[in-house]
């Protein structure tokens, strides 16, 4: 892993939580984030650990981080890491930091023996265009991203006839 980046800890969450909210401040949607801190320590820590956090530090504050879980291809027959998240400060853009993240999650993936490394990034973020190209990242542009949520979710539930 890249020196100025390590796995989350607990002591982390407040942190991350701030990173999360300054990352959905940024994709315009700062309304839609109702994760508590709470929320992130079962989900990272609990029993049953559902996802895993990157952080990136610069003189030992954290500045950075990558939120991510396990996929599994049916494709390929193995796992691999779908990043949810990854943000980096606006002051720390630029540094390296971003890049040492995905290049961890991309070292996990290779010594795990997973397939791949997946994210979504959406249409009008330019610069994160260009930066997930420059290392040599492809866009799946044939395939369309569909989401079940609040009422369309329950009411799915409700047509199994």
């Amino acid at each position: 892993m890249h020196p100025g980046v390590r796995e989350a800890r607990e002591s982390d969450l407040d942190r991350v939580r701030q990173l999360i909210i300054d990352l959905a401040h940024y994709e315009r949607a700062a309304h839609e984030v109702r994760t508590t801190t709470e929320q992130l320590r079962v989900a990272l820590f609990g029993p049953q650990p559902a996802a895993y956090a990157l952080v990136a530090e610069s003189a030992n504050h954290v500045v950075g981080f990558a939120l991510y879980f396990r996929n599994f291809s049916t494709w390929e027959g193995v796992h691999g890491i779908y990043l949810e998240d990854l943000y980096v400060m606006p002051e720390y853009r630029g540094t390296g930091l971003g890049r040492a993240l995905l290049t961890s999650l991309a070292e996990l993936a290779v010594e795990r023996g997973y397939a791949r490394l997946e994210w979504a990034v959406l249409d009008w973020n330019q610069p994160a265009i260009d930066f997930y190209r420059s290392l040599g990242a492809v866009a799946m542009d044939e395939w369309t991203v569909y989401r079940l949520s609040g009422e369309a979710l329950i009411s799915a539930t409700r047509q199994s006839g």
